[in-house]
């Protein structure tokens, strides 16, 4: 077992994600939906089921608005959004995941699975159960100081 004493923890835990982005994106990419960029899908995984607002796909993707509105431009485009009016408030729209966007989860998904299996593998049931607790344990939202006891809803894997 190797632990490299010099790289800092962040790092550490977006090495695996990363190598999962990528393993996501060329399987799409091989599936057929080679238009789907690195940046679109970022934005695209942020999509709620019952659809969302651009303005807080920006927020949560840490891009600014603009760029979320050119983001969803082209995914709409090529077929994975739709936006639609939003019921809470006639002013808005939502984004959802149209009928192309659906098959590209469904490959996503499957990718995902294969590597959290792999992980799963590799480090064996019980440290891997241990370190998906620890890392729910650390995720909060920006700026949120509640105690770990109280956690937000999770948002869902990459891809």
């Amino acid at each position: 077992m190797h632990e490299d004493a010099g790289t800092n923890t962040g790092l550490l835990l977006y090495y695996p994600y990363r190598d999962m982005e990528i393993r996501v994106l060329e399987a799409l990419h091989a599936a057929g939906f080679a238009d789907l960029s690195y940046a679109q899908a970022r934005i695209f995984q942020r999509i709620g089921p019952d659809g969302t607002r651009t303005v807080q796909l920006a927020e949560q993707a840490r891009v600014t608005k603009q760029t979320a509105s050119l983001l969803v431009q082209a995914m709409e485009e090529e077929g994975y959004v739709e936006r639609r009016p939003d019921p809470a408030d006639a002013r808005a729209r939502l984004v959802t995941i149209a009928e192309r966007g659906r098959a590209a989860q469904a490959v996503a998904a499957g990718v995902v699975a294969e590597v959290e299996e792999q992980w799963r593998r590799k480090l064996g049931s019980r440290r891997y159960a241990a370190l998906r607790r620890a890392l729910a344990e650390l995720h909060e939202e920006p700026g949120d100081a509640r105690p770990t006891t109280d956690r937000p809803a999770d948002h869902g894997p990459p891809g």
